[in-house]
């Protein structure tokens, strides 16, 4: 990934609320599980499933041929 689409994944996170986030990483193309319980992805904080929501996007696109 380029910075200017890092820069630009990060600004779309950031303004995503905690709808938008569970629905990103439950729809997330990637080779890992992406298994988080509704009930703990409901519990922590937004920031924090922001937080899980970048590194899980990052990864998926670094996997990406």
């Amino acid at each position: 990934m380029q910075g200017q689409q890092v820069e630009s994944l990060v600004s779309e996170i950031q303004t995503m609320d905690r709808g938008g986030l569970i629905r990103l990483l439950r729809n997330m193309e990637c080779d890992f599980a992406v298994d988080f319980t509704d009930d703990f992805l409901n519990s922590i904080s937004v920031e924090r499933l922001r937080h899980i929501a970048l590194a899980a996007s990052l990864h998926a696109h670094s996997c990406k041929p």
